[in-house]
């Protein structure tokens, strides 16, 4: 595959080769009635909620910036599409299951365990996450600007990982009054990176990004700090001694091993796997104790896997006795309060937030919304694979897809079913099937123009 078009990741336009005349036609990207405001603006909103500036800079706090950058991309777009007469919202199939997921949630309100908690909850937590989620799959509608998200993730990972790597040589660890070999570092200042679980979540879905870009790109600079970025992600996921990190980054991992298998890349996965190997002696004193624990939850020294595992069995519970409706969406909380005791915890398992919450329609759709966006992801692939124009977008969607498939393992484990984990990798998957269709476009006139020329 030729991904020459990768290593001009600099530039916004697509250079074609006009074959024996030696002469070169670009083209710029297909004209589209979206402004590039509100895209920015939520590029924005994004560096402010995985860096959260305002921790740092407390003068930021009164602003509410994340507020604000993301009314800007709202009210932008939707003034945009309303003065080009285009519809707010593109029906795709993947979008009218997330309608019918919200809207089940709202019918579900008047029969929780809280109906003004619900209603709150709704709100406060999952209108923030779908308003980024709807952003992100309309905004992204060219491969310009589906390069400029991967890059942008993958540079804001930096100093997430980075502060990962000095917490735990410096020291720097929570909680305190459990044994030497489980406390484990404390996270980043931000709200989806505090906790090292969620740090580790975090770098998993941006990791497979960064390796899409490390893929596609020919310039010898660019690849060695992408090549450090990734490394830099894994340790940091490793020093987070989180189980389903782990889990996640070894799904990755064998995802890329098998993906490349038959493609020219194979050296860099040989070459992944032989430092793998050569690594392990060099992994953290306790790491392997901490991982023996996945599948022997009675060593756990901390009682955290035995925990899991019994608000998991509640879990089981509350949607047996509650198949239809749940619980309410956001009371997942309260009502395993109820059933094993006031522990004041989440179940740690997407899937059961949703069984538990919403019940089994509510299960269903989400697995709808999670297959639909896979399959979204697959079809570009197929259509790209093989077209060295769309050698980038073969590559980008990848990776994307690849952090579905870490997302749907990493859900086993975290209880993040409404946060915008999921819900940012599920809009680029989603904005790939407008990239394939704009980029398609314009191969199509380069071809007819060369062909008018000839």
């Amino acid at each position: 595959m030729n991904h020459s078009a990768g290593a001009e990741w600099w530039r916004p336009d697509v250079a074609v080769d006009r074959g024996d005349r030696g002469e070169a036609l670009t083209a710029a990207e297909p004209q589209v009635s979206n402004s590039a405001v509100p895209f920015w603006a939520l590029m924005t909103f994004t560096f402010i909620l995985l860096l959260a500036p305002q921790s740092y800079f407390p003068a930021l706090v009164p602003f509410r910036i994340a507020l604000l950058t993301a009314a800007v991309a709202v009210i932008t777009h939707v003034y945009d599409r309303l003065s080009h007469r285009q519809p707010i919202v593109h029906l795709t199939r993947e979008m009218r299951i997330t309608l019918c997921l919200v809207g089940w949630a709202i019918l579900s309100v008047p029969m929780s365990l809280s109906p003004g908690g619900s209603l709150s909850f709704l709100f406060e937590v999952y209108l923030k996450t779908l308003v980024a989620f709807w952003l992100l799959s309309h905004t992204v509608n060219t491969l310009t600007r589906l390069r400029q998200v991967a890059w942008a993730m993958s540079l804001m990972a930096v100093p997430v990982a980075m502060t990962a790597a000095e917490n735990f040589f410096s020291g720097v660890f929570i909680p305190d009054g459990v044994p030497q070999e489980a406390k484990r570092i404390v996270g980043y200042d931000a709200p989806l990176t505090l906790n090292p679980n969620d740090l580790a979540l975090m770098l998993n879905l941006i990791l497979p990004l960064c390796v899409a870009l490390f893929l596609d790109t020919r310039r010898p600079w660019v690849r060695t700090l992408l090549l450090a970025m990734i490394v830099l992600d894994v340790t940091a996921v490793i020093l987070t001694f989180s189980r389903g990190g782990f889990l996640t980054l070894a799904t990755t991992f064998a995802m890329y091993l098998w993906r490349l298998r038959k493609r020219p890349e194979r050296r860099w996965a040989v070459a992944a796997l032989v430092i793998a190997l050569v690594c392990i002696p060099l992994l953290p004193s306790g790491y392997w104790d901490r991982l023996s624990t996945i599948t022997n939850k009675d060593s756990d020294t901390t009682g955290s896997a035995q925990e899991r595992w019994r608000d998991m069995v509640a879990a089981a519970n509350l949607v047996i006795q509650n198949p239809i409706v749940g619980v309410g969406v956001g009371m997942n909380i309260r009502a395993l309060n109820e059933e094993r005791g006031p522990y004041w915890l989440a179940v740690h398992n997407v899937y059961l937030e949703y069984a538990v919450e919403l019940g089994i329609p509510g299960f269903v759709l989400f697995l709808m919304l999670l297959a639909g966006c896979m399959k979204s992801t697959m079809s570009v692939q197929q259509r790209s694979a093989g077209v060295p124009a769309l050698g980038e977008l073969f590559c980008l969607t990848e990776g994307i897809h690849t952090s579905l498939i870490a997302f749907a393992v990493a859900a086993l484990f975290h209880p993040v079913a409404y946060h915008f984990y999921f819900y940012y990798i599920a809009g680029l998957a989603i904005a790939t099937k407008a990239v394939y269709e704009a980029e398609h476009k314009q191969i199509a006139t380069i071809q007819r123009q060369l062909l008018t020329r000839s």
